[in-house]
């Protein structure tokens, strides 16, 4: 049997060889903390998307006739909601995320969700939706044209639909009418909260804080905030502060983590990954089982017997031949891989072999499974 050499691992094995070490990857301080308490307000609200082609709501979804039946009686046209026979209308759960620090007349990209038994919501329009913090308050509205990223048409049998057609986006759909209340206040101290926990990054973030104020002022409290005593010249000023420190670059400690997504075949391995002696051998096993009908009839002219299908079935079963590869301790990610490419292991191959490694004790990383 021939290897098979999956062309989005050569890829990953090409690209890895000419990257820098691992060691020398830095982030700015932005992109791995943020500050404590400036954190970003969930919104959620109900609305209709109108204009639809046909392709809205049913009559098995009632909550959706009865919210347009509320809607016009607001703009005076009575009718029951028992009464109104459409399909242009489709009942949406509309979701924002609304920035620290956003104020009044901003905009925001909003999600659109069908909560109903809607085929598509494409060429649709949102209704003015108003959207809630967990508060109950109203911080923004949302309305404008839906942009699905696919489309679909036909009828029954007949018809194509190309990416999914029962969600979409708004952008700049949402118009903010509360301002967020995340202030930012004169302050002694403040805590940097990392993304990702980690003992080793918070170190380094403290560390870089200090060199970029020449003064011993920040500490790591924990794996996930580091503590900045404000100097005296930027304790009214903290927006000062934050701009001077966020472009400072920082190295970030990653975690040796693999992940797998067993649904799409997706195969993610981190630059940290390392393994221990071990020698994997992986082969396929298919069962192959087929049916031909055939026909069974008596001779011409003869009285006796009559014509009947006869099945015959088959069963074949084939193991893919199997290479024995004896992997190295202490191995970098590009080892792994070019070993993997000598196997001629699928993606779906990979998952299986990672976690036979994990199981064995040789893969050193964090299995992760989506």
């Amino acid at each position: 049997m021939t290897a098979r050499y999956p062309v989005a691992l050569m890829l990953l094995a090409a690209v890895l060889s000419a990257m820098p070490s691992p060691c020398a990857a830095q982030s700015r301080l932005k992109d791995v903390v943020s500050l404590q308490g400036a954190q970003s307000t969930p919104l959620i609200g109900y609305g209709l998307v109108i204009g639809l082609n046909k392709t809205g709501d049913r009559r098995q979804t009632l909550f959706s006739a009865q919210s347009l039946a509320n809607m016009l009686q607001r703009m005076g046209v009575v009718v029951p909601g028992g009464e109104i026979k459409v399909e242009n209308v489709a009942a949406v759960l509309v979701t924002a995320e609304l920035l620290p620090y956003t104020k009044p007349g901003a905009r925001l990209d909003v999600t659109v969700s069908s909560v109903g038994d809607a085929r598509s919501l494409q060429g649709g329009t949102l209704v003015a939706t108003p959207l809630r913090g967990p508060d109950g308050t109203i911080y923004a509205l949302a309305t404008g044209p839906l942009s699905l990223g696919g489309f679909g048409g036909g009828k029954a049998g007949n018809s194509v639909q190309v990416n999914h057609l029962t969600a979409g986006r708004v952008p700049g759909g949402g118009l903010v009418q509360t301002a967020s209340k995340v202030q930012m206040s004169p302050s002694r101290e403040i805590v940097l909260s990392l993304h990702e926990p980690d003992f080793v990054s918070a170190s380094h973030v403290a560390q870089a804080v200090n060199r970029e104020l020449d003064a011993d002022v920040a500490s790591a409290a924990d794996a996930a905030s580091v503590v900045v005593a404000v100097p005296e010249s930027y304790r009214q000023a903290l927006p000062d502060l934050m701009a001077r420190l966020e472009p400072i670059p920082v190295d970030v400690d990653v975690v040796a983590r693999v992940v797998m997504n067993e649904r799409t075949g997706t195969v993610v391995v981190g630059s940290q990954v390392r393994l221990a002696a071990a020698a994997v051998a992986h082969g396929n096993l298919s069962v192959r089982i087929s049916t031909q009908y055939d026909v069974s009839q008596p001779a011409p002219f003869s009285q006796q017997g009559q014509t009947v299908v006869v099945p015959q079935e088959r069963v074949d079963v084939d193991q893919g031949e199997a290479k024995l590869v004896a992997l190295e301790e202490g191995v970098t990610l590009l080892d792994v891989v070019r070993a993997l490419n000598a196997l001629g292991a699928t993606p779906r191959d990979i998952i299986a072999i990672m976690q036979a490694l994990k199981t064995a004790g040789a893969l050193k990383a964090e299995l992760v499974i989506m």
